[in-house]
């Protein structure tokens, strides 16, 4: 694949061992060391951010949130004056 201006160049520096490792599981699936490191860390990277997407909560903290929601406290004196002065700020930025 030719770099131009869309393509960014990634390198890395591996131990033998590695590069070893990398360049046999490349060539049993059929493709260059290049396209299957790329392919790998690619995957990779989806699961990891596909992970993060979620929240990670015990039955009791779950519990918790979802009473909260379905029964939110009245709002104290603070959370209106934060308010306040959230809507103040926002109306100062349209202007």
């Amino acid at each position: 694949m030719p770099v131009s201006q869309n393509n960014q160049r990634v390198s890395a520096r591996v131990t033998p061992k590695v590069y070893k490792t990398l360049s046999q599981a490349a060539e049993l699936t059929g493709a260059t060391l290049n396209q299957f490191i790329v392919q790998s860390a690619y995957e990779k990277a989806h699961e990891v951010i596909e992970k993060e997407r979620f929240i990670r909560m015990t039955a009791r903290s779950a519990s918790a949130f979802f009473e909260a929601l379905a029964h939110p406290p009245k709002p104290t004196g603070k959370l209106r004056k934060a308010a306040k002065l959230y809507r103040a700020s926002e109306n100062a930025i349209k202007t």
